[in-house]
């Protein structure tokens, strides 16, 4: 695997905070170069220019963070395109500044770790409840459900987004503990689960329907950018 395959994998690792989906399947990285050398320029779009700074601030300092972390790799440049604060997170993120460093008096870098662990939290809930709605279709009571343990979910994409998301939130996930929490890390009970799913359901349909809308207005900025371009040539 080249250099540019490994920037591209790592980068596979960073998550829209609102959405819970790679930065890469949703198409928001525009650009990746390798030189020679091994320094590394990336270049971001985000579905509108009015995107939330603060989470096109996270986006940007996660490309950063996860590439800095390969071996043999140079200079890391992220740079956010075409975005109303772009300059200003730009600047922060190649300095290592922090947000308050883009926006000093705005807001403190633990307001926004705390934003941060709140849609890791929504994303949580999101990812459990299509494991449970998958073992309920299977035929499994309330009582098995929440009897499940770690180590008895599938190894599917779900059950490992879950994993890292409890690591995150400093969430028990050894192979005994149990499957399904809140988002507090409590274990849910049998008797709650019809009305956590409930719940769940409304916190999932929300995540779906906007990654579905930020990837339309992506596909329409480039559409609109592409025949620019070729107006301009």
């Amino acid at each position: 695997m080249n250099t540019r395959a490994r920037v591209l994998e790592a980068l596979s690792e960073v998550y829209d905070p609102e959405l819970d989906e790679p930065i890469t399947s949703l198409g928001f990285v525009t650009s990746c170069e390798v030189s020679p050398v091994g320094d590394v320029e990336i270049v971001l779009r985000l579905p509108t220019p009015q995107c939330a700074p603060n989470f096109a601030y996270l986006m940007a300092a996660d490309a950063r963070n996860v590439v800095r972390r390969l071996p043999d790799v140079g200079r890391i440049e992220v740079r956010l395109e075409d975005h109303y604060t772009g300059d200003e997170i730009n600047a922060a993120v190649a300095r290592g500044g922090g947000f308050t460093g883009a926006f000093p008096g705005e807001t403190e870098d633990d307001h926004l770790d705390a934003l941060r662990q709140l849609f890791q939290r929504k994303a949580l809930v999101a990812r459990q409840a299509r494991l449970c709605e998958a073992l309920l279709t299977k035929g499994a009571t309330p009582a098995e459900v929440t009897a499940c343990r770690v180590g008895d979910l599938p190894d599917n994409a779900d059950t490992r987004r879950c994993l890292e998301l409890r690591g995150q939130l400093g969430v028990g996930c050894e192979l005994g503990s149990p499957a399904f929490v809140a988002p507090n890390g409590e274990p849910l009970a049998a008797d709650e689960l019809t009305l956590w799913l409930r719940k769940a359901r409304l916190v999932r349909t929300s995540l779906d329907v906007n990654g579905s809308i930020c990837r339309s207005l992506l596909q329409i900025r480039s559409r609109r950018g592409a025949k620019l371009e070729e107006a301009g040539r």
